[in-house]
């Protein structure tokens, strides 16, 4: 189950937009957040295909400026992967574009 810590960052101002966007997704625990507009949070899911996709769907809120990754544990992934088991989409391989070598 991977788990990841981030930091969102918003304008001051749409700060609270954010958190209340952010309250309404299960998978997301906000710890803290400060006047500059940056908030603290921690995301859980399922499968690191899971987490890619939480991401960009946090990023791609109108009011989100940044989601800057902390911290991220696949240990669970990557035991499974040391042991041959299959991982669908381990985080961060993706298959490359057309420009891609």
């Amino acid at each position: 189950m991977p788990i990841s810590g981030v930091v969102i960052t918003s304008r001051p101002t749409d700060k609270a937009e954010v958190l209340r966007s952010l309250a309404a997704i299960a998978e997301v625990e906000v710890f803290g957040d400060d006047e500059q507009g940056n908030i603290v949070a921690v995301l859980e899911t399922e499968s690191s295909e899971e987490m890619e996709k939480l991401i960009d769907r946090i990023s791609k809120n109108p009011f989100v400026l940044h989601v800057g990754l902390t911290y991220l544990n696949t240990e669970d992934e990557a035991e499974r992967m040391a042991r041959g088991e299959p991982v669908a989409k381990p985080f961060g391989f993706r298959r490359p574009t057309a420009e891609e070598p």
